[in-house]
């Protein structure tokens, strides 16, 4: 099995993920699917700047190959934006639990949901 194909599939399973956690209706779940969405985002980005094993990041004249640093540079900075993001998000969510009751989506609670439902039919 070659590397790209493997990387290839690892973002492949990982934005599969992340979309099939998106779509859930409990806030956890959402978390972690965004989760798993930047981190496919992170591997794309790191297998499109091409890295080259061995060789220096920056140019000189002594150095017949270099590796392109911008890829990783825009990897680690999107690692700390989404780690950011990602506390600020839980945070919000452990929030909106202790006020609400629920950690739905939509915010309507489980017996609440189950109250409608009965009366529904």
């Amino acid at each position: 099995m070659s590397m790209e194909l493997l990387v290839a599939s690892a973002i492949a399973v990982l934005t599969a993920g992340g979309i099939y956690l998106c779509l859930r209706a409990r806030t956890f779940q959402v978390v972690l699917g965004l989760t798993f969405l930047s981190y496919a985002i992170n591997v794309f980005l790191f297998a499109m700047g091409r890295l080259v094993v061995g060789s220096p990041p920056i140019w000189s004249k002594t150095a017949t190959t270099y590796t392109d640093p911008l890829p990783q540079a825009l990897v680690l900075t999107a690692i700390i934006i989404t780690f950011g993001m990602t506390a600020l998000v839980v945070t919000l969510a452990l929030r909106s639990y202790l006020e609400i009751g629920s950690d739905q989506v939509d915010g309507v609670a489980d017996t609440e949901r189950d109250e409608d439902e009965a009366h529904r039919g």
